[in-house]
């Protein structure tokens, strides 16, 4: 196959969207296909300092010049070309193709649930709404999805207007090779690294500052641990650096000293970090997929994590499920406290009970293989194509 990859131009911040591009990119070159990377390039940008300006600069260079490449760069390729898109906020550009064979792959449509005013903690402004609202109505012309998870699968039919020819649901696999250690081994190898005392355990998440990702109610959650049960385990929150709303949250701890910031950390340390916690919290409001769960679960570490899809899809029967945080002071502190609870479970296991719970989270884990993934989107990828040709 021909493929095409539209993806984020560069000068969009942006982490984990490049990663994947990379991956399906990187996949279907070492499966033998012919594979190419369209995206913006930073004309109107690169003459602009300031940050709202370069915004609206780099709109031009998306929404304005980007199509006119496009339009004359489809007059130079073959027509059994496949023209794939790796994230539907990609949306303004699928109707430059929408009548060449194409596929969507879809990750979350937290954004277009904000937009129309579906998720409290994620008020959208005027603009915000607008641009959502133009993503839509580009990603409505196509035809041909694939999403990361069945709830994706299913808040993608809500916004489009027609059936679409397919709509497939493929789980991420992992991108790198997690393990599980001996606990006394790593964590002794990770305090001297880190120079922090962590032979008796640690409470441990991972992830960035985004509103779902819940790191306040991660705060709240220790906080009411260490109260009702008294366990001085610290609490390591990897990641992006903290926000000011939870340095002050974290500030106001009476466990302070004990809520550790690490940023910036390596991969061969994050997966130490997993393979060595007592427990690892993720208590997402939403999200699209939910990578962290299955790393840690391959790590051997025990996972809390929220009962709505699409973390149970990615926990299965192997996480210990909580409530979704609610967004009423009174109600998120009695949440804590029950949260808090379920971790507390956790570390009273029997050294029996807990090899269970490894072994579950680890069998659980083997369903996210990168191999097999790439091979489900490399069929899907051949079939739209062999259909159009047809």
């Amino acid at each position: 196959m021909n493929i095409v990859f539209f993806v984020h131009p560069s000068f969009i911040d942006s982490q984990s969207m490049p990663k994947f591009a990379a991956l399906l990119s990187d996949g279907m070159k070492d499966q033998g296909h012919t594979v190419s990377s369209w995206s913006p390039q930073p004309y109107f940008i690169r003459f602009f300092g300031f940050k709202k300006l370069r915004k609206w600069m780099g709109y031009i260079d998306q929404y304005i010049v980007f199509p006119l490449v496009v339009k004359n760069r489809l007059r130079h390729l073959k027509k059994t070309t496949l023209f794939v898109f790796s994230d539907q906020a990609l949306g303004p550009w699928v109707p430059l193709v929408a009548k060449h064979p194409h596929v969507i792959h879809c990750h979350d449509f937290l954004a277009q649930r904000s937009a129309l005013d579906e998720i409290p903690e994620n008020p959208s402004s005027w603009t915000g709404k607008h641009y959502q609202a133009y993503i839509r109505s580009g990603y409505q012309k196509g035809k041909n999805f694939i999403s990361v998870s069945e709830k994706t699968k299913t808040d993608l039919h809500r916004f489009l207007v027609t059936v679409p020819s397919r709509s497939a649901v493929v789980y991420n696999g992992l991108n790198q090779s997690f393990k599980p250690g001996d606990s006394a081994v790593v964590r002794r190898a990770l305090g001297e690294l880190l120079g922090l005392k962590l032979g008796d355990g640690y409470l441990l998440h991972v992830g960035g500052n985004l509103w779902y990702k819940n790191r306040l109610g991660v705060i709240e959650i220790y906080n009411a641990f260490r109260l009702k049960y008294g366990a001085d385990l610290p609490l390591l929150m990897v990641g992006s650096a903290p926000s000011p709303e939870l340095v002050e949250a974290a500030n106001s701890s009476q466990f302070k000293s004990d809520i550790l910031w690490l940023s910036n950390m390596n991969d061969e340390a994050v997966k130490m970090a997993y393979a060595g916690a007592s427990a690892f919290l993720f208590p997402s409001l939403a999200e699209g997929f939910g990578w962290p769960i299955a790393e840690a679960m391959a790590s051997g570490c025990p996972v809390v994590t929220t009962n709505e899809a699409p973390m149970t899809e990615v926990a299965g029967n192997a996480g210990f499920l909580i409530a979704r945080r609610p967004i009423e002071k009174d109600r998120a502190r009695a949440w804590a406290v029950e949260s808090a609870g379920v971790v507390n479970s956790i570390l009273q296991l029997s050294a029996e009970e807990r090899k269970q719970v490894v072994r579950d989270g680890i069998m659980n884990a083997n369903r996210f293989n990168t191999q097999q993934s790439l091979n489900n989107i490399e069929a899907i990828y051949s079939e739209i194509l062999q259909s159009h040709i047809k």
